[in-house]
């Protein structure tokens, strides 16, 4: 069962502050790029973040940066698995490539408090971070440097969700997203990506306890008092309501609602056990109607670094993004912003 704790960073909904942002790579000045402190609303929560720009340049290309769901901050970093980083290193990544980008501090994570769900934060679900990105995305396409038929969103793991919901979005206002970047996408229902892996990974008896919660979550709303080997990890009585949330969304309806002709950039790995080709091949037959572009990574962790173990105690080690990423983003960025 280890390797569902892999599944926690990005599918269970944590409320614990997130790692302390780092503002900015230290040649942003010299590069001409600077990496400005910004805030903007989101159904009464101040939500923190970096707007990454050129200060002199004209409209341009810009990007929304969403990172995974839960404790996960601006630049990727989370409490669990600790100061990551892949989130500022892909808006460098932008930003060398000419686009500008946004990336911010979800609720309760970074510089972003609870704010109306001090409270009661259990009342913080997957309609909450989806009410940020859609305030993100809003903030980003009314800056000055931002060309809005060059808008895109890129996003990793679960943040793929509230990515997606955006290029659907037709209430009055919302930005037209031009371009999509789905990184190791969340390619199912919450509860049902979990049954896979206990399928693959329990003894018959975890799977029958497994499955009988799940049907109990679905149909009462509850959870059973007792789970075997650490599943009460990924659903409790204190996330039940989270879980409930995350688990209605289905990945596949919001890919069907994406614009026909949109550009996408699907990525999956072999080696990342929260996204792997196989799992990830009904959203990309979702996508179909779109400009799809799939790239299948090798030996490519769930934080797009090179590593075929896809080991938690890795995610920090801060090493590059891996070649065959940036390879496929460069061909994406000439693609849809030239």
């Amino acid at each position: 069962m280890r390797c569902l704790v892999a599944l926690l960073l990005s599918l269970t909904v944590l409320l614990a502050a997130g790692c302390s942002p780092d503002n900015g790579d230290t040649d942003g000045a010299q590069s001409g790029w600077t990496d400005e402190d910004v805030t903007f609303e989101a159904d009464g929560l101040t939500l923190h973040g970096t707007y990454r720009h050129r200060s002199d340049a004209g409209p341009g290309p810009a990007a929304l940066l969403i990172s995974e769901s839960g404790n996960t901050d601006r630049n990727g970093d989370n409490l669990v698995a600790g100061p990551i980083g892949n989130m500022r290193q892909l808006a460098e990544l932008l930003s060398d490539r000419g686009v500008a980008s946004l990336r911010y501090d979800k609720v309760g994570t970074g510089q972003t408090g609870l704010g109306p769900f001090e409270k009661n934060p259990d009342d913080v679900v997957s309609a909450v971070y989806t009410a940020g990105a859609k305030s993100a995305v809003r903030f980003l396409a009314q800056r000055p440097e931002t060309d809005p038929q060059l808008l895109s969103v890129y996003a990793v793991g679960e943040g793929t969700i509230h990515a997606v919901t955006l290029a659907g979005d037709t209430s009055p206002g919302a930005p037209k997203v031009h371009a999509l970047g789905l990184f190791q996408p969340l390619p199912g229902r919450y509860l049902d990506i979990i049954t896979t892996r206990v399928e693959a990974d329990g003894s018959p008896e975890t799977v029958a306890a497994w499955r009988a919660a799940v049907e109990q979550v679905r149909t009462d709303g509850t959870v059973p008092d007792k789970l075997p080997e650490g599943l009460g990890a990924i659903v409790n009585p204190g996330n039940v309501k989270a879980v409930i949330e995350a688990d209605k969304i289905d990945p596949l309806a919001l890919a069907a609602a994406v614009p026909a002709g949109t550009p996408v950039l699907l990525t999956c790995s072999d080696s990342d056990n929260q996204a792997r080709c196989d799992s990830v091949q009904p959203l990309a037959d979702a996508l179909k109607h779109t400009d799809l572009t799939e790239v299948k990574l090798e030996g490519v962790n769930h934080v797009l670094r090179d590593d075929p173990t896809d080991s938690i105690a890795n995610y920090a080690k801060q090493d590059p993004l891996s070649p065959q990423l940036v390879s496929a983003l460069d061909q994406f960025v000439h693609k849809v912003d030239s």
